[in-house]
């Protein structure tokens, strides 16, 4: 029997478990102890992510204090309970956060998820009953043992107990690690927690749950923080990862991003996966460059329900959930997108347009000369002129001219 800690947290804007591994190690340290106890095991594992190189020096220093104390190794505290911890290094893949690849990865095999069932608590660790968890919910346990049960109730909400852990990024006065009760209302860990959206900004969304989760919009700020909640409207709490975004951001371009990060970290194992999220991906590139049709709306939704419903791993059922909440919710600036040629927010270059102002222009040439596309055409001393069907929406004429003769058309 085993214990193995899953702290890879691959996610990206997520470091909540790495303060606990930095900051209070032996807390985690403690729990695994419990869990070891409780279930007879003698050896456990500890999955760091290879980029918290701070974090697996504070846990060696840990161990090596817990042995030295007797609270680790062999015939703990004189009784004939025995355990042992490990620390291995994660593989850089993000889907070694799910249990099975992880396990496997342990083992020195490719990082890979495998069918479920058997489930990892009959085989895990070297196909033994592996008891599996995250850093938060180990570190939560010895104040349980402590305090009692009903304490922990007491916090958050009937069916989601205790607090929960964020990591509060992107466009908020207010970045870092927060701590609230499970079923904090959205609005109080923006507003209040966060500060608000700073520069006077309206708020506009917060991927929650990494790249694997869903977008929440304006509509949802009054809703819940806990895990019935999010489930209920598709999204999910997942690693705690909170990335606040404001008017200037584009929904589109969001998806587009998430859904390039999980079509990398794909392990390839899986055929809904590997080539589902791929062409999804190649449909939301052609959205942000104006290639879109609506017809692609239809199969974006078709292709994640495949997915959804036939992927391998939790990274592969969840990969289609920034695509779908953000067409529920902002359905209106894919149609910007593909029937408009338009992104709302700007910030799509290929939907640019890139005009002289032949007021403004004195004919020096400098951005025609610097123009990787040679689109901008004139004479010296005369306004320039730039070939849409040439222009690659690059800007660099904006950053060479020093007239401020260069408009951009968003």
């Amino acid at each position: 029997r085993y214990v193995v800690c899953n702290g890879d947290e691959g996610d990206p804007g997520a470091f909540m478990d790495r303060s606990i591994m930095e900051g209070d190690p032996h807390r985690m340290i403690e729990g695994m102890l419990i869990a070891a106890y409780a279930v007879g095991a003698q050896e456990g594992y500890i999955y760091v992510r290879a980029e918290y190189p701070l974090a697996i020096e504070r846990l060696k220093l840990a161990i090596a204090q817990a042995e030295e104390a007797g609270f680790l190794g062999d015939n703990i505290l004189g009784t004939d309970f025995c355990f042992r911890l490990h620390i291995n290094r994660g593989a850089g893949a993000f889907v070694c956060g799910e249990g099975s690849a992880l396990t496997a990865s342990i083992e020195g095999k490719r990082g890979m998820p495998r069918v479920k069932p058997p489930r990892t608590v009959e085989h895990g660790l070297w196909e033994k009953p592996t008891v599996l968890n995250n850093v938060e919910t180990y570190a939560n346990v010895p104040m349980i043992i402590q305090r009692g049960a009903e304490w922990y109730r007491g916090i958050g909400t009937p069916e989601s107990p205790g607090t929960k852990a964020f990591a509060l990024t992107g466009n908020v006065c207010n970045t870092g690690l927060i701590e609230v009760p499970m079923g904090t209302p959205l609005r109080d860990i923006v507003f209040d927690v966060g500060g608000g959206i700073p520069n006077g900004k309206k708020f506009k969304a917060v991927q929650i749950g990494g790249p694997s989760g869903g977008c929440l919009s304006e509509k949802d700020l009054d809703r819940h923080m806990d895990f019935d909640s999010l489930t209920k409207i598709g999204a999910m709490i997942g690693s705690g990862g909170m990335v606040v975004m404001d008017e200037d951001t584009c929904m589109v371009e969001v998806a587009r991003f998430f859904m390039s990060f999980t079509q990398r970290e794909s392990c390839g194992k899986c055929v809904p996966c590997r080539e589902g999220t791929q062409r999804m991906l190649e449909i939301l590139e052609r959205i942000v460059a104006g290639q879109g049709t609506m017809e692609d709306l239809d199969t974006l939704r078709d292709l994640a329900d495949m997915i959804e419903n036939t992927a391998l791993c939790g990274l592969g059922k969840s990969a289609p959930k920034p695509v779908i909440s953000t067409l529920n919710a902002f359905r209106d600036e894919y149609v910007a997108h593909i029937r408009d040629r338009r992104c709302p927010a700007g910030v799509c270059s290929k939907l640019r347009v890139y005009s002289i102002d032949p007021v403004k222009c004195k004919g020096c040439s400098k951005c025609a000369r610097n123009c990787p596309a040679s689109a901008i055409h004139g004479t010296l001393k005369s306004p320039y002129t730039i070939a849409q069907d040439a222009c690659i929406r690059c800007g660099s004429c904006v950053e060479q001219c020093a007239f401020g003769a260069i408009t951009v058309e968003k």
